[in-house]
């Protein structure tokens, strides 16, 4: 079993940056693929990025391609999610999770996944 835990959510104003980051404790980290999953209010939950086990390979949400970039450290049990020209139809609640699909990186829908954060908010004004 996974705990995770996100932060680096906030305010930020379009055309913006940040940094979203996800710490997992209580397994073996390189065990799991990794993903970044969002919800609008009033909205299904949307993939965002994937990343596998070892961080070679990723796989982006056509919303976000060429805008996010989803990285991991797995000597230090992190993924982070680097967002840049952030628009508001980006607000959300942000969710990492961890899976152990055999899709692998290419495991973009919730129900791959096994485990999940609590969730950070990201609010883009216009």
């Amino acid at each position: 079993q996974v705990q995770l835990i996100e932060s680096g959510g906030g305010l930020v104003q379009a055309g913006g940056s940040l940094r979203l980051s996800c710490a997992a404790s209580g397994s073996t980290f390189s065990r799991y693929t990794m993903g970044w999953f969002r919800q609008a209010s009033g909205k299904e939950r949307e993939f965002v990025a994937a990343i596998s086990k070892s961080g070679v390979s990723t796989t982006y949400g056509d919303s976000v391609k060429d805008r996010f970039t989803i990285s991991r450290d797995n000597a230090k049990n992190t993924i982070d999610l680097q967002m840049d020209s952030l628009k508001p139809e980006d607000t959300a609640v942000y969710y990492c999770a961890a899976g152990t699909s055999l899709l692998g990186w290419k495991a973009i829908h919730s129900y791959e996944y096994d485990y999940w954060g609590q969730g950070t908010q990201v609010t883009v004004s216009s």
